[in-house]
C-alpha cells in the first residue's frame, strides 16, 4: 500500500527548510545503515548533533503528523526522528530492505517508511525512489513538499542522481495496527467515511461506517 500525501510543506516552509539544510553539517550516510544496506548506500546525511535539527524537525515533523491523510494511513504509535539525506551526482541507494527493529534502548518496530521530498523534481535528474510493491515496481518522484508512505517490509532503492541535488527527509513509524492488510482496510474505510461526509450522507449512514471503523480498530490495534 503506497499512499501519497500532498502538500505536507508549503513553499514558505520549504524555503526555510532548504536554507537550514544548506547550512547543516553532513556526514557519510552509510554509517547509519546496517552492514548490508550500508554497502549499497551512497549519500550524505545531516549530522545527528547538528544545531539546526530541532528547528528542522519542528517544521517537517510538525506538519507531517498533523496531516489527516498521514494519520489515516499510518495510525502511528511511535514515530522516529527523521534523517535528512542529500544525494548529489553519482550518489544513490541500492536495493535494500529497512531494519525491522530500530532505535536504541527501547526498540520499535518499523512498519512504515515515509519519504518527504524537499527538492523540486526539475532540480535533479535521476534519484527516483523505486519500491518493489505488491504488483511490481513503482517509481516515485514527487513534488517538493509531498510525501509517500509505504510498508517498510518492501524492498526499495534510490536510483543514482546524475545531475542536481536530491534532498529528502526520511522517517519510520510503528503503527497501532501491525498487519498491512488491516491497515489498508482501515484506510479505505476512513477515506470512504470522508467522502460520505463531503457528500452530506445521512446521519444513519455515517453512524454505521463510524461504528465499523471503531470496532475494527478495537479488534486490531496493539497498545
Amino acid at each position: 500500500m503506497l499512499i501519497e500525501i500532498p502538500h505536507v510543506l508549503g513553499r514558505t516552509e520549504l524555503e526555510k527548510v532548504r536554507k537550514m539544510l544548506a547550512a547543516c553539517t553532513y556526514v557519510d550516510g552509510s554509517a547509519s545503515a546496517e552492514p548490508h544496506a550500508g554497502s549499497v548506500k551512497n549519500n550524505d546525511e545531516v549530522a545527528r548533533d547538528d544545531a539546526h535539527l530541532e528547528a528542522l524537525n519542528d517544521i517537517v515533523m510538525g506538519n507531517l503528523v498533523r496531516h489527516p491523510r498521514y494519520r489515516a494511513g499510518a495510525l502511528p504509535r511511535h514515530v522516529a526522528t527523521p534523517i535528512y539525506a542529500r544525494y548529489r551526482p553519482n550518489q544513490g541507494y541500492g536495493t535494500h530492505i529497512d531494519n525491522p527493529l530500530m532505535g536504541a534502548g527501547q526498540p520499535y518496530r518499523s512498519d512504515i517508511a515515509v519519504t518527504l521530498f524537499l527538492s523540486d523534481p526539475a532540480d535533479y535528474t535521476g534519484g527516483e525512489l523505486v519500491i518493489d510493491a505488491e504488483f511490481g515496481e513503482r517509481s516515485v518522484k514527487l513534488d517538493a513538499g509531498d510525501a509517500v508512505l509505504y510498508p517498510a517490509s518492501f524492498t526499495h532503492r534510490v536510483d543514482m542522481v546524475s545531475a542536481g541535488e536530491r534532498l529528502v527527509a526520511v522517517t519510520w513509524i510503528q503503527s497501532l495496527v501491525r498487519d498491512l492488510e488491516c491497515r489498508r482496510l482501515l484506510f479505505e474505510i476512513s477515506q470512504t467515511r470522508e467522502l460520505l461526509r463531503q457528500e452530506k450522507a445521512s446521519r444513519d449512514a455515517l453512524d454505521r461506517i463510524d461504528a465499523v471503523y471503531a470496532n475494527l480498530m478495537r479488534r486490531w490495534a496493539e497498545l
